[in-house]
């Protein structure tokens, strides 16, 4: 396939202009195509988990190609493939069928890409691609019943109207779910966030939930789901796999690893964000979540690990899917500290130390470091 470059007149092919996934030199900086890339996206300040709910604003924003402007009048839903009774869906349509709210907290498969060595040369990531949001919209499930989803169905593939090349494939993106996990009751077809319409950055005017997994799933400005009777391979799903090189495979990302982040304690140092507390009860708090087992316990440290101690843990409010917020008292003495905490679920997962390390920098839950200053009394 071949574009024209206008500037010089002549034709170029996609892979030529497409910057091909690797992994940065010992010594290479950050790009300025990454800059671009960390300008462009944005993660969650880390004092904004005081907010139960994310607001839109500071939610985390990843978006892999351009924002495309849809217009709610003639936005359109095509619900196909092998189903009984194809339809096409407009947004009065689907406003007009029984709602369901979902609280959840939705996180970057690459969060955390930054702190790996050597380095993934992406989105440079640290921790704070994260937020938790109230997601209302129509269960995918009931859209499939109505549909009429065939004995034959395998997958459920999702189309966003966001187009653009990645590694030399120019693409709509696209990604899918099995049937059965397509059809979790939670999955919702979303027109709302936090009470009001979508953002046009968060998928006006229609984007797919699915609590639990990683952000690449939640498709935004969806105009298509097809169910197929076969597997669909398609770039975004060959994509977002963990593996060590770039000749296999790989494990694909799917589910949230358990997570605690700790809301950086005092007050910051502008450059690095080193934080300054004084001496006495300093409170410590954060949130902690995952999309495997739930959480059931935090563990907090005030000397990089070295010993641990547990934090009180609130409960989830029936919220299966959300983070939920600890607190522990600190009794701070004067002198230089790393905070850090760490979330062990119900079946024993215990989020790591130090995360193992792969080619795309996907699922890096390892604990993170806030150094701490406690001043002379």
């Amino acid at each position: 396939m071949y574009v024209w470059g206008a500037r010089y007149a002549q034709a170029v092919r996609l892979d030529e202009i497409s910057t091909p996934s690797r992994v940065a030199a010992a010594d290479e900086g950050v790009s300025t195509s990454e800059l671009g890339l960390a300008a462009r996206n944005h993660g969650m300040p880390l004092e904004a988990m005081r907010y139960d709910l994310t607001p839109p604003g500071l939610h985390y924003l990843l978006i892999h190609y351009d924002i495309p402007y849809v217009d709610a009048e003639s936005w359109q839903l095509t619900v196909d493939g092998v189903v009984d009774r194809p339809l096409t869906l407009d947004l009065a349509t689907l406003r007009a069928m029984p709602a369901k709210t979902v609280r959840s907290t939705m996180e970057c498969a690459g969060n955390g890409r930054a702190r790996l060595e050597p380095r993934p040369v992406s989105q440079p990531w640290l921790v704070e691609a994260v937020g938790t949001a109230e997601w209302t919209g129509v269960p995918l499930r009931d859209v499939l019943v109505a549909a009429g989803v065939g004995a034959r169905a395998v997958d459920v593939v999702f189309t966003g109207a966001d187009h653009g090349v990645e590694r030399g494939v120019e693409q709509d993106y696209q990604r899918k779910l099995s049937v059965g996990e397509a059809t979790d009751p939670d999955v919702l077809l979303a027109y709302a966030m936090n009470g009001a319409p979508l953002a046009p950055q968060h998928g006006f005017p229609v984007r797919l939930l699915v609590p639990g997994w990683y952000g690449m799933t939640n498709v935004k400005w969806l105009t298509r789901v097809e169910v197929l009777d076969q597997a669909f391979s398609g770039f975004q799903q060959k994509a977002y796999v963990v593996r060590q090189s770039a000749d296999e495979p790989g494990d694909p990302v799917t589910r949230i690893a358990p997570r605690a982040l700790v809301i950086p304690p005092g007050f910051p140092d502008f450059m690095t964000r080193a934080r300054v507390v004084r001496p006495g009860v300093v409170p410590l708090e954060g949130r902690a979540w995952s999309g495997r087992a739930p959480v059931a316990h935090v563990e907090v440290s005030v000397d990089r690990g070295a010993t641990w101690a547990k934090a009180s843990l609130g409960p989830d409010g029936g919220h299966r899917w959300a983070w939920r917020r600890w607190t522990h008292e600190w009794a701070a003495t004067p002198g230089r500290h790393v905070i850090t905490a760490r979330a062990i679920t119900e079946d024993g997962e215990v989020q790591p130390v130090d995360a193992p390390w792969n080619r795309g920098g996907f699922v890096n839950n390892a604990v993170h470091e806030i150094p701490v200053t406690c001043l002379e009394a």
